[in-house]
């Protein structure tokens, strides 16, 4: 699943904006200040980033000098009050992929999104394999020893993490962040509940509870 960085300090636009994200299939994280922005961008989760120019501590414009000087290739879209030709060309001269002004309408935000992820995403053909497994992430199909399965968004992306990670043991946490965000409550069941609809299709024997750590792909 495509993972955005939302860095924004005003709550109710990183909310607005983290919602409809999300709403439109997106993982999201959102960042408050500029120190949080960088580290959660250095550590390479994130295949983009939402960057407000106006953070706290480091500024926008901080940020994204240092990724760029670290050769990050993470793709960046400034959102900022300020709609000056010189912060358009500061930013995007600095590296930037896109520049949005606020106020700004959420749909344009997520055309901008999608227009950008395929800039730094190459339309490759691409299946991902494992354990007899194979994904593919153009029809959001799953093949087990050459039978095909029609898998919903949320077995999809599940699946997708265990196919990237297999031999892992994934927690009930980590999957939680990674698939559904980080607005469902821990104590919630959700997992276990659509593991037991991937087993239904791919078979039971292939996705191991490691009792106390969480699951596995065999």
């Amino acid at each position: 699943m495509t993972r955005i960085l939302v860095a924004e300090d005003e709550t109710r636009i990183a909310s607005f904006v983290e919602k409809g994200l999300r709403a439109a299939g997106f993982a999201v994280s959102v960042a408050t200040d500029g120190e949080t922005a960088l580290t959660e961008a250095q550590n390479g989760q994130f295949d983009l980033m939402i960057l407000d120019i106006g953070l706290p501590g480091i500024d926008g414009f901080g940020v994204l000098e240092t990724l760029r000087g670290e050769g990050n290739p993470i793709a960046v879209i400034l959102l900022t009050a300020r709609d000056s030709a010189a912060d358009t060309v500061r930013g995007l001269e600095g590296g930037a992929n896109d520049y949005m002004s606020k106020p700004f309408r959420f749909d344009e935000l997520l055309a901008r999104v999608r227009l950008r992820l395929k800039d730094v995403q190459p339309d490759a053909a691409g299946s991902l394999q494992a354990h007899g497994l194979e994904l593919d992430l153009k029809t959001r199909r799953i093949s087990v020893d050459g039978a095909q399965y029609d898998l919903s968004a949320r077995e999809f992306a599940l699946a997708e993490e265990f196919v990237r990670h297999p031999g892992q043991v994934l927690s009930r946490e980590q999957l939680l962040s990674r698939v559904w965000g980080f607005d469902f409550d821990p104590g919630s069941n959700v997992v276990e509940v659509y593991v037991r609809y991937l087993r239904g299709k791919i078979g039971a024997e292939r996705i191991e509870t490691v009792r106390g750590m969480g699951y596995r792909l065999r």
